[in-house]
């Protein structure tokens, strides 16, 4: 039985053992023919053809990364309901009450975010 398995998936064994040998070849031979030679040009950072100068650390608002999130969280309502519609006449009416369910939730937590003005970028000053 067991056999019979190594035999099947033969072909998939040796795929996965001639990709990892690959690996360890190029990895091996950057090693060897590769440059090491350092100095302090080399380790001065280089982004996008010009020098950088100033303090590189910059503070960010809040703001960007809560928008982030939310493209995160409305990506996977989109994967989920794009499932739900593959499949939509195997679950039946159970299946779009949990559908309804999950939409009426993130209409819910949108009208959380707007009401707490999550979106809003222009600060009111009072």
């Amino acid at each position: 039985m067991l056999e019979d398995k190594i035999i099947e998936y033969s072909g998939v064994i040796s795929f996965v053992l001639f990709i990892i040998f690959f690996c360890c070849i190029v990895l091996f031979l950057s090693y060897i023919l590769g440059g090491r030679s350092s100095s302090d040009i080399k380790e001065i950072p280089f982004e996008s053809g010009a020098p950088s100068t100033g303090n590189t650390n910059l503070r960010f608002s809040v703001k960007f990364y809560l928008i982030a999130m939310f493209f995160v969280i409305f990506d996977i309502e989109a994967m989920y309901l794009y499932s739900w519609a593959v499949c939509v006449k195997e679950t039946g009416w159970f299946g779009f009450t949990e559908v309804s369910l999950f939409i009426f939730m993130i209409l819910l937590s949108l009208l959380y975010l707007y009401r707490i003005q999550a979106l809003s970028w222009v600060s009111e000053k009072k």
